[in-house]
């Protein structure tokens, strides 16, 4: 039997990497968002889920890797990310099969998302944790500064408008998900169409 990989050097060498290189204009995209948001999340959903220990240590890289991306690129980051994670986690340990496994989990998190198994299920559904979290407000503020400073300024109707339509597109895959998030969700999304009732610019 082979030995496991270094699961938690290979986090650390990720979370490093976020809080060293990523650029400080990423409100949303921030080491904060990985390490304080989408880890706690998916060890969350993952627990709710009853995966296996190891399915888990195998989440939580994917959590660690999935914006590593950003510290190169906004656009495509999910390609940029899996590429890092390619690279990287040879050298942790994991064989081609688990590297295989965490790029496709990175992968899936690119929008629209598309997970193929439950581990990517798991991983995009806490990606998009905040949705129907009481935070989502700040966050969506964190979100369109960041698209503003990267050259999409938005008015806060139009801002409006965009979060609405992607929350009505929006689907938690997981049951865990849905039964954490859905409510929430809903009432976030029944607030945003009174702003634009009002006439909220």
């Amino acid at each position: 039997m082979t030995d496991q990989p270094d699961y938690e050097g290979a986090i650390q060498y990720a979370l490093y990497l976020l809080r060293t290189k990523l650029p400080a204009d990423l409100s949303y995209h921030s080491y904060e968002h990985t390490a304080e948001d989408i880890l706690p999340a998916v060890e969350r959903l993952a627990r709710l889920c009853q995966v296996e220990p190891d399915e888990l240590e195998m989440l939580r890289v994917g959590a660690a890797y999935h914006d590593l991306g950003y510290i190169n690129n906004h656009l495509d980051h999910e390609q940029a990310g899996a590429r890092i994670a390619a690279q990287v986690l040879p050298g942790y340990g994991f064989d081609p099969e688990k590297v295989d496994q965490i790029t496709s989990m990175i992968m899936a998190t690119r929008l629209p998302q598309a997970p193929t198994n439950r581990l990517e299920e798991i991983l995009v559904d806490a990606d998009l944790d905040s949705l129907g979290r009481d935070d989502f407000f700040m966050r969506s503020q964190q979100l369109q500064q960041e698209l503003a400073a990267y050259g999409r300024p938005l008015t806060k109707r139009q801002w409006h408008q965009e979060q609405l339509d992607f929350l009505r597109s929006h689907t938690y895959f997981t049951e865990a998900a849905r039964n954490l998030r859905q409510t929430a969700k809903l009432e976030h999304i029944a607030q945003i169409e009174s702003w634009l009732e009002q006439g909220e610019d």
